[in-house]
């Protein structure tokens, strides 16, 4: 199975990568953005692996999450593999998560 990323969670992760290189040092950055890619891997085999996102179920996509620190990646299976669809910083509270107009942050 392959794990593809849609432009919004590419964006995000750029978003909180460029957070952290501003804020801390690019060191911390680029272990953060490692750590999250590293935690896909585990779809490419296992895609059902995460839990089910209770708060997208009214799309009826089938949304899973896995947690990796404080960030929630958020995926659902499709036809070419899995498509990693948000990287949430589940600091900023669940409710934004349904928000489509939410700017990626942290």
């Amino acid at each position: 199975m392959k794990v593809i990323w849609s432009n919004f969670a590419s964006e995000t992760l750029k978003d909180i990568y460029d957070y952290y290189k501003e804020v801390a040092s690019e060191t911390i950055a680029r272990k953060i953005k490692e750590n999250i890619f590293i935690a896909t891997r585990q779809l490419i085999n296992h895609p059902e692996s995460g839990q089910i996102e209770e708060t997208l179920l009214q799309l009826e996509e089938g949304h899973r999450y896995l947690v990796n620190n404080n960030y929630k990646i958020v995926y659902k299976k499709v036809k070419e593999g899995v498509l990693i669809t948000d990287v949430f910083d589940t600091l900023q509270g669940p409710i934004k998560i349904n928000n489509p107009k939410r700017k990626p942050s942290r």
